[in-house]
């Protein structure tokens, strides 16, 4: 579906043009960063980001969210560019679009309502302290120049949106900051120092791989690796936009614009790609609300790559690493420490598995996998308990008898004498699977036998 409504294209056309803007230059350092982790020319992926960008726009289920070739989807497909090559990747990344295509019409947006809120703060979290994470990383080794314009760079983010508010804090800086490095000799690090920004690897239609089983099995276990990586980071991205923009977008329609876009980008010789929630929080955060902010963001990507590439380069690094460490202080949930003392323990601890997992490993599945699995164990271990009331000549027993309670059941009735008591109440005992069935059954016939006059009420 592509979506052309008015309203969410020229609903705030100067908020969303400032906004595209911003976003546009917060790509660059993250997608030339995992490029060269990958293998991949630099521009080759950031004009795979512009793709991403563009057709999101038109496809996205939630406008306003930033799709481009994430770092979560590079670290995936390192092993196979290694062992196979770049030609493997697109295939990878074409099958691995169809994929997400298909899960999109089986509804597998769906899912998401098994992940508890415990999950979703630890998943924010995490990739709150990852993105800060990385910015300190590149701040390793540089000069005092740099550190002093990170610095003044955090400092501006939060002090000029209290004088300034037409245009975007964070333009105002890039732009500022960019003259500065252009016009004056102090060392600092710029845009053009990250990767070899020559040339574009730039191949339109199918990719150069045999069309054999032997590659399907090749490339398979990557392609559903990046299906399931971006589909969890976009999903969990959206409720997040849908939050800070107090709108409501639609998930199913945003599974498939992920695999549409990730199969045409493929079909361009680029990499795949998902929602990135540091640059989704900046558009927001720079007022962009609607489908023209990523629509511009692609756009002034593509121009600053091709048309504006000798401007580019000389960005200077150090504000856009002070721009995205504001970012992640800002994406941080502060509330979900400040509740610590007052939320269920239980959540805390799943919480905290959540980002330990994510940032230890750098793998959003295995954490956010971990945090639901763990989630739902301590939800079975809650609801797996039973009520065992005794009064004078009666037994009451509720609960949910599954597979996980038919143990306390089975217990409790072979150790308890029914022989002061007139009858058994299980009218609140609820049945929920055939273990549960089987085992009540089981356990009334036993207890008719030994207790024949023993009043059994179901």
């Amino acid at each position: 579906m592509i979506y052309l409504k008015k309203d969410d294209w020229f609903g705030q056309v100067k908020e969303d043009v400032f906004a595209g803007l911003v976003t546009a230059v917060a790509l660059i350092p993250e997608v030339i960063g995992f490029a060269i982790i990958l293998g991949v020319n630099p521009i080759t992926a950031l004009f795979a980001s512009v793709l991403l960008c563009l057709i999101t726009s038109f496809t996205s289920g939630r406008p306003a969210m930033v799709s481009a070739a994430a770092g979560s989807m590079a670290l995936v497909m390192v092993s196979l560019v290694k062992d196979h090559g770049l030609s493997y990747m697109i295939a990878a990344t074409i099958l691995a679009g169809g994929i997400q295509l298909v899960l999109g019409y089986l509804g597998i947006h769906r899912l998401m309502r098994f992940i508890s809120k415990s999950v979703m703060l630890g998943f924010v979290n995490s990739l709150a302290i990852l993105i800060f994470l990385a910015q300190v990383q590149q701040l390793a080794n540089q000069t005092t120049a740099t550190y002093i314009m990170a610095l003044v760079t955090i400092v501006l983010m939060f002090s000029l949106p209290k004088w300034i508010k037409i245009v975007p804090p964070a333009l105002i800086i890039i732009v500022a900051m960019t003259l500065i490095a252009m016009f004056s000799n102090y060392p600092l690090q710029q845009v053009g120092d990250l990767g070899e920004m020559n040339g574009m690897r730039l191949q339109i239609g199918l990719p150069q791989v045999p069309f054999t089983f032997e590659t399907l099995w090749t490339i398979l276990p990557t392609s559903l690796a990046l299906a399931m990586v971006g589909l969890i980071e976009s999903l969990l991205t959206l409720p997040l936009v849908n939050d800070m923009t107090q709108t409501k977008g639609d998930s199913q329609q945003e599974v498939k614009a992920q695999g549409i876009a990730n199969m045409i980008t493929g079909f361009f010789g680029g990499q795949a790609g998902c929602a990135m929630i540091g640059q989704a929080v900046i558009n927001v955060k720079s007022g962009g609300k609607g489908r023209l902010s990523t629509f511009v963001a692609g756009s002034a990507l593509l121009v600053l790559i091709v048309g504006l590439k000798s401007i580019m380069v000389q960005i200077p690094t150090a504000a856009l690493i002070g721009i995205m460490m504001t970012v992640a202080f800002e994406t941080f949930d502060w509330d979900s420490i400040r509740s610590l003392k007052t939320i269920v323990l239980t959540d805390t601890i799943v919480m905290v598995l959540t980002v330990v997992i994510v940032v230890y490993t750098h793998n959003l599945a295995i954490g956010i996998l971990v945090g639901v699995i763990t989630s739902s164990l301590v939800f079975i271990s809650k609801v797996s308990k039973l009520h065992i009331h005794e009064e004078q000549k009666k037994v009451h027993i509720s609960g949910q008898l599954f597979f996980a309670s038919t143990h306390t059941l089975t217990e409790y009735l072979a150790d308890t004498n029914f022989a002061p008591y007139e009858s058994l109440d299980l009218t609140d005992l609820y049945v929920l699977d055939k273990t549960g069935k089987e085992t009540l059954q089981q356990a009334i016939n036993q207890i008719k036998h030994q207790y024949p006059k023993l009043n059994i009420q179901r």
